[in-house]
């Protein structure tokens, strides 16, 4: 695990980002080898090692941004980086600064990535579940307005996260979607008994184009059921393992 794996969406061709998975780190163990995650057990020096070599293989020189991430709709708009403890608790940020590279950290939720190249704002969300139904997409999507960009000229694209064939999920968690929008349905497929697999990529995929986004991207990749590339929160909870990585999926402006 030498070289730092960077997917790249068609959708933001021309503006620097990637999706990088597990791969080109010096972390080792459960965390091998490329692990952005502060938030984990692994070794500090590892981590910011891993950071460093993260943002110099998507933007080099770049100064690296990352938020606190918790689970909601709230969005940063960066003007410069923050220190690794004093990140604000939020799942999104946008910016218009050239040398800022915006950094989301997922391990099953989705990363996902916008442009307005005419305007010249990008900007990065963390959305799970609880974050993608309460409108995270939504809410960056405003925070990129705000700062000059137009809805029709958004290109977004949606990063590695588990799919739906390994996301299972109960009743209680398909009534919270019903519940907001009985169409939700379909982002539902049948499971074992009281019990259905969510597509939580078509779901940020459907928010996305029904806001009005000029283009969507989404690349298909299963963070569960590829171990090889990447890290997973429910795969390394069904192993009983005591802790998981976390990659990073990057984007900003030269």
């Amino acid at each position: 695990m030498n070289d730092i794996d960077i997917i790249r969406a068609a959708a933001l061709d021309g503006v620097p980002h990637g999706f990088l998975g597990r791969c080109g780190g010096v972390s080792d163990g459960i965390f091998t080898s490329l692990n952005i995650g502060l938030g984990s057990s692994d070794d500090r020096a590892s981590v910011e090692e891993n950071r460093r070599r993260a943002a110099n293989a998507v933007l080099p020189g770049a100064t690296l941004a990352t938020v606190y991430q918790v689970h909601g709709a709230e969005v940063a708009a960066v003007t410069a980086s923050f220190a690794p403890d004093a990140r604000p608790r939020c799942d999104a940020m946008v910016t218009d600064r050239p040398g800022i590279l915006l950094g989301i950290l997922t391990a099953d939720c989705a990363p996902v990535l916008f442009a307005d190249r005419v305007a010249g704002v990008v900007g990065a969300a963390h959305a799970g579940w609880k974050g993608a139904l309460a409108g995270v997409t939504d809410s960056t999507i405003s925070a990129l307005e705000a700062l000059g960009a137009e809805r029709s000229r958004i290109t977004a694209a949606i990063g590695p996260c588990i799919a739906r064939s390994s996301y299972e999920v109960d009743e209680a968690f398909l009534h919270r979607f019903a519940e907001a929008d009985p169409a939700n349905d379909r982002f539902f497929a049948p499971g074992r008994a009281g019990h259905h697999q969510f597509d939580l990529e078509a779901y940020v995929a459907h928010r996305l184009a029904d806001a009005g986004v000029a283009r969507v991207e989404a690349l298909g990749r299963d963070t569960y059921a590829d171990n090889a590339h990447f890290f997973s929160y429910r795969r390394a909870t069904h192993r009983g393992e005591p802790d998981y990585g976390r990659q990073v999926s990057l984007i900003g402006i030269c």
